[in-house]
């Protein structure tokens, strides 16, 4: 019996009670069990009693008593005990819970998958940094979490579209161009332009592929430069972000906002909605009415737009395309762009509490012998995303930078994460999984199979450790659905980590999966082969979620 059918069948003894008038409630459309942290508490528990006692005008005990006494009757469920103020403590017959594994078995790559946030349509964008040199070590964090998060949410029902946001207009782009231009030329790097390898390298890429380029007029040069630089730049990302395993369905010009007449547009929006004002010369948004600290100018004095102008028509653009969330994913310098950002929202008319999530994501550093690593040969002054994947792997730089909150300051210590120990994270799930490939291969080496569904007999898997595990496996779509519901990736990597490789190293340890010597093969032998395949498949599972490998052999 799996959570979900658990949940079914405690929804289906409330419905009893309330067709038989001995509760006056509305059925709740979904009743939430879950694992008790002491185990003696039984297998799940749901506190239903307590959320149905005051709509029921009973005491809590009293609706427990009425829903227990139809629990005790469902096939597969051993045990109802009411505990505390009312909560319902449930203990499934091992059979019921060995059930699991076959589940498991059988949905393969769909189990886990739920339809917690079914229909919701998402526009994500993460990453988007500028396109004037190569993805830096903070962007490498979103395009770990913020792909992983597109999985994730995928996997828990929603409809989501992944965008990169191009900044390809404004003085950034000019200052590309200008750095480019001098390297061709063989003049210095103005003072506030960009440096490193990388600027030379695309210079010359672009005096090779046009001809006489140095011989046209400056502001001619420029112009290529400019066109051609941030082509380059912007191919050299995408290639960047594929290799990572990092796929964007969507590339969004900024320029475009402005050659289309987006950003005018979207003001003029704005102004029907009763929130741009004038003053100054300037043309605002009275951002301030919904938590900014300032109001923002949308058109300055001299005519020319903002920044935050092509921010408001970028936001409206989503909506426009049917985004019913818009979610940023932005680096740690970013923190005074969630309340103008919300205002924006808010100014358009939106519920700047459902309709757009701002999330900030703090800084990674980097350490090789103990000492921070800081700087990068081919892009000057920072690491790029490159130097992640050449020092530490796809795998072990996606795994680390999903497994922690965004919320906190993550550490990559290049020594820890190329070691083949149990403290190298990436390192413990993958050898978990490949350990449970190598109980099936060596089984099948002695001509054992785990035979049939039919011949399957859950009730042997009875051990502590093997009930452990199956608890485990069955959080897997909760957790699943945890991490969507809060856009948090490192609930499932902490999950893998701690809750299904720890219980399942248990189980390896205390349960003798395989006969010695000349034992014989029986049906606890192939029911344990049905956990430790059902194992394997919810941690393939979960690293595909992250973007990480499952390798069978290591």
């Amino acid at each position: 019996m799996t959570p979900a059918e658990l949940s079914q069948a405690v929804q289906a003894a409330v419905s009893a009670a309330v067709e038989a008038g001995e509760l006056t409630v509305t059925v709740p459309e979904h009743v939430t069990v879950e694992r008790p942290k002491n185990r003696d508490h039984g297998d799940y528990a749901t506190n239903v009693a307590l959320q149905l006692a005051k709509p029921a005008g009973k005491p809590p005990r009293a609706v427990a008593e009425l829903v227990a006494a139809r629990l005790r009757e469902v096939t597969g469920i051993a045990k109802v005990d009411i505990a505390g103020p009312g909560f319902l403590n449930i203990t499934l017959d091992a059979a019921s819970a060995g059930e699991l594994a076959r589940t498991i078995v059988a949905a393969g790559e769909a189990y886990g998958r739920n339809e917690a946030l079914k229909g919701l349509k998402i526009n994500l964008e993460f990453v988007s940094a500028n396109p004037t040199g190569p993805i830096h070590i903070g962007g490498v964090r979103w395009a770990a979490v913020g792909d992983s998060l597109a999985r994730i949410l995928r996997a828990t029902g929603a409809d989501v579209t992944t965008e990169y946001y191009l900044n390809d207009a404004g003085v950034q782009i000019s200052k590309f161009a200008a750095s480019l231009h001098a390297a061709a030329n063989g003049r210095p790097v103005p003072a506030d332009g960009y440096v490193g390898e990388y600027i030379g390298d695309i210079a010359k890429a672009i005096t090779d592929s046009v001809p006489g380029l140095l011989d046209l007029p400056e502001d001619e040069q420029r112009s290529v430069f400019r066109e051609q630089g941030l082509a380059l730049m912007v191919a050299e990302i995408k290639r960047s972000m594929e290799e990572f395993g990092t796929h964007f369905d969507v590339w969004f010009s900024e320029k475009s906002l402005h050659d289309s007449g987006a950003v005018g547009k979207s003001i003029e929006r704005l102004r029907e909605q009763g929130h741009v004002f004038d003053q100054d010369d300037a043309i605002w948004l009275r951002t301030t009415d919904f938590g900014d600290d300032k109001d923002r100018v949308l058109i300055k004095a001299d005519g020319d737009t903002t920044y935050f102008a092509a921010d408001a028509a970028y936001y409206l653009s989503k909506r426009d395309r049917g985004s019913e969330v818009s979610v940023y994913m932005l680096g740690a310098d970013h923190h005074g762009y969630v309340n103008r950002l919300k205002a924006i929202a808010a100014c358009a008319g939106d519920d700047m509490n459902r309709n757009i999530e701002v999330k900030i994501g703090q800084f990674v550093k980097m350490l090789r012998d103990g000492e921070e690593v800081r700087m990068s040969k081919r892009a000057g002054n920072i690491i790029t995303i490159d130097d992640v994947v050449d020092w530490i792997g796809v795998d072990a730089a996606r795994y680390t930078l999903a497994r922690s909150s965004t919320d906190s300051t993550i550490t990559l210590d290049i020594n820890l994460l190329t070691s083949q120990t149990s403290e190298n994270p990436v390192f413990y799930i993958q050898y978990a999984h490949t350990r449970m490939c190598g109980v099936r291969r060596k089984a099948e080496s002695m001509g054992i199979t785990k035979g049939s569904a039919e011949d399957f007999k859950p009730e042997l898997l009875s051990t502590e450790w093997e009930s452990e595990l199956l608890g485990a496996l069955a959080d897997f779509p909760r957790v699943l659905a945890k991490a969507g519901e809060l856009r948090e990736p490192h609930h499932v990597a902490r999950y893998l980590e701690e809750d299904v490789a720890r219980k399942y190293h248990r189980f390896y340890d205390h349960c003798q999966i395989l006969p010695k010597g000349d034992e014989e093969v029986t049906d606890l032998t192939r029911a344990r082969l049905w956990l430790a395949d059902a194992t394997r498949t919810v941690v393939a599972n979960g690293l595909a979620l992250l973007g990480v490998s499952a390798p069978e052999r290591m």
